[in-house]
C-alpha cells in the first residue's frame, strides 16, 4: 500500500488562515500572561505561553512534512494544545488571574481555532470516494 502524499504546491503554512489565527492567539496569550503574578512565572504563565506557541508550531511542522497522514497527526497535536490552553484559561479565571469577561472573549477564539484545525485535518485525510453510479 502506497503512502498518500500531499500535492506539491508553492503554498506555505503561512498561507493557512488557521496558522495566522494561532499566531495571533499566541501573541494574546503572551500579552495576557504579562499581568499574571510573578509567582506564576513557572506555573500558568509558562504553561500558557508554551502551549499557545505549540499550536502554530505544530501546524507549521506538520505542513513541512511530505505526508498528509503526518500533517494530520501534527494538526491533532495542535488541537490538543488548543484544548490545553482553553483549560488553562478557565483555571486562570477560576483563581482570578483573569476576569470572566476576558475568558468569555478568548474562549470563542480558541474554539474557532479548534474548529479550523478539525476541518483542515478532515480535508487533508479524506476517505477515497467512489464515483460509481448505482443503477436504478
Amino acid at each position: 500500500m502506497r503512502k498518500k502524499r500531499m500535492a506539491k504546491t508553492n503554498r506555505s503554512y503561512k498561507d493557512l488562515q488557521v496558522w495566522r489565527k494561532a499566531i495571533d492567539f499566541a501573541e494574546r496569550a503572551y500579552t495576557l500572561t504579562r499581568a499574571f503574578l510573578k509567582e506564576e512565572i513557572y506555573g500558568l504563565t509558562s504553561q500558557m505561553r508554551r502551549c499557545s506557541v505549540s499550536i502554530a508550531s505544530n501546524i507549521a511542522e506538520g505542513c513541512a512534512r511530505n505526508s498528509a497522514k503526518k500533517f494530520s497527526q501534527f494538526l491533532a497535536i495542535a488541537l490538543g494544545s488548543t484544548a490545553e490552553l482553553k483549560t488553562q484559561l478557565i483555571s486562570s479565571a477560576r483563581i482570578e488571574l483573569i476576569t470572566e469577561a476576558t475568558l468569555n472573549m478568548l474562549l470563542p477564539e480558541a474554539t474557532a481555532i479548534e474548529r479550523m484545525l478539525a476541518s483542515l485535518s478532515r480535508a487533508i485525510i479524506k476517505p477515497a470516494t467512489c464515483n460509481l453510479q448505482l443503477a436504478t
